[in-house]
């Protein structure tokens, strides 16, 4: 492959990785009514349901929450309930990036890399994905209350999508995979991932430095 046939390869890459992306964030728009916090913790939200199923939700969201008290998090400890309320019923859809390094005879690098048929799904948040590690890494700008809620709405929305029966299996038959993945820099965090079956490949490592 030469520089420039992998730079026309990248042009249609990105094309059809937006075609996509719009697609998945049209269906999950119209998922929205069924991926809504309050049909899991109504009464938490003043929302009318199964109260016993937001006990145990409820319960279970606190219990997932304890251990983003130490770092690189070092959100409180205690959950408050009002912080429920501020996730909201918006989905966001975030590429799925990874430190990925390069090297050749010259030089090694890391570098990041953004698969263009997998993106990270959660409630939004006033950070998005990539402002949430560079406020974890000491690159930008750190606001606890904005990390607790990013770790918050993640939570919110793995508990939300795992009480909507069926949904794996209506993507599946999109052709999407739904699956949680924990990347290396967010350290325990579940992210929920949704994979379009279309293969993609990374370009040699010479190539990528060129």
């Amino acid at each position: 492959m030469t520089l420039q046939e992998l730079t026309e390869l990248r042009r249609k890459t990105e094309i059809v990785s937006k075609f996509l992306q719009e697609q998945l964030a049209t269906h999950l728009e119209t998922l929205r009514p069924v991926l809504s916090p309050e049909r899991v913790f109504s009464k938490y939200l003043g929302a009318k349901g199964d109260h016993a199923l937001a006990d145990r939700a409820f319960a279970q969201l606190q219990q997932n929450f304890k251990p983003f008290s130490s770092r690189p998090f070092d959100v409180p400890s205690e959950f408050d309930p009002q912080w429920l309320t501020l996730v909201g019923n918006r989905l966001a859809l975030y590429p799925w990036e990874y430190a990925h390094e390069v090297r050749n005879d010259r030089e090694t690098k890391t570098i990041t890399m953004a698969s263009p048929v997998r993106w990270v799904v959660s409630f939004t948040s006033t950070y998005a994905l990539s402002q949430m590690r560079q406020g974890l890494a000491g690159k930008g700008e750190r606001r606890v209350e904005h990390i607790r809620q990013f770790v918050v709405n993640a939570l919110v929305t793995q508990l939300a999508i795992s009480h909507a029966a069926g949904l794996g299996a209506l993507l599946t038959d999109l052709r999407y995979q739904l699956q949680t993945e924990y990347a290396p820099d967010l350290p325990k965090l579940p992210l929920t991932t949704i994979t379009f079956g279309l293969p993609s490949f990374r370009p040699p490592d010479d190539l990528i430095l060129a």
